[in-house]
């Protein structure tokens, strides 16, 4: 059996919140584990946003 990519990230992202939230306190744990997909989005030039949108779209079925 093997796992989507959503799947994947959002084990990561529990997994990592598990993990920080003991360190660092959840405010922080929360925004690190919210931030980080958020800044590397906004990292992205426009070229590779709209083909991740499309991508999206796709998957949804649209």
């Amino acid at each position: 059996m093997t796992m989507s990519n959503g799947a994947k990230v959002a084990v990561g992202g529990v997994l990592a919140a598990a993990v920080l939230w003991p360190l660092i306190g959840f405010w922080w744990a929360l925004l690190v584990v919210i931030g980080v997909p958020v800044a590397g989005y906004l990292l992205l030039d426009p070229s590779q946003r709209r083909r991740l949108r499309r991508i999206n779209r796709k998957q949804i079925g649209r």
